[in-house]
């Protein structure tokens, strides 16, 4: 029995026919391509296949696509409009990945993440990227790059980027 899921995805709507069986993430890969959702463990646990559904980050491969019926899904893809995201540019800048393979995931998370915590200590910033695994570059220029992102965005703002404890 075939279902239709209507989702707005990177801005786009989309209504397709699928098994209520599928994975979000195989929607978005399989039947969008779009390939940057990466799977690597199927169980929750890698976080590679971190997305955004309805503005909070989530596991893509733990989701029935049916259960994202009217939701707005952005990806990896959909996170820039031409130029990259500033989350992006950190990673690049303080070149935040090896292999690459778990840094679509990491993202998406770290942008949550400076989203709920705008000013987050490194400890904030460890805790906060728990559930995604990274096999290659242990996690320092990672922590780094967000931390440069939060501190960009703060400046945007015109606040300061300091944990509350180190400003007093």
């Amino acid at each position: 029995m075939q279902q239709t899921v209507n989702l707005t995805v990177n801005g786009k709507t989309v209504a397709l026919t699928i098994d209520p069986r599928t994975l979000l993430v195989q929607v978005i890969r399989e039947q969008l391509a779009l390939t940057g959702t990466h799977v690597g463990c199927d169980t929750a646990q890698c976080g590679a296949c971190t997305v955004h559904m309805n503005g909070r980050a989530v596991k893509a491969c733990s989701i029935l696509a049916v259960q994202a019926e009217g939701a707005q899904i952005t990806t990896i893809e959909g996170l820039s409009t031409g130029a990259l995201d500033p989350m992006q540019e950190a990673f690049r800048d303080c070149h935040a990945l090896q292999c690459g393979f778990c840094t679509p995931g990491m993202v998406m998370s770290a942008v949550q993440l400076i989203s709920d915590n705008p000013n987050p200590t490194e400890a904030e910033i460890r805790e906060g990227l728990d559930g995604n695994i990274c096999r290659c570059t242990g996690y320092q220029n990672i922590v780094r790059a967000i931390k440069q992102a939060a501190e960009g965005a703060a400046s945007a703002r015109g606040t300061s980027s300091q944990p509350e404890a180190a400003r007093t």
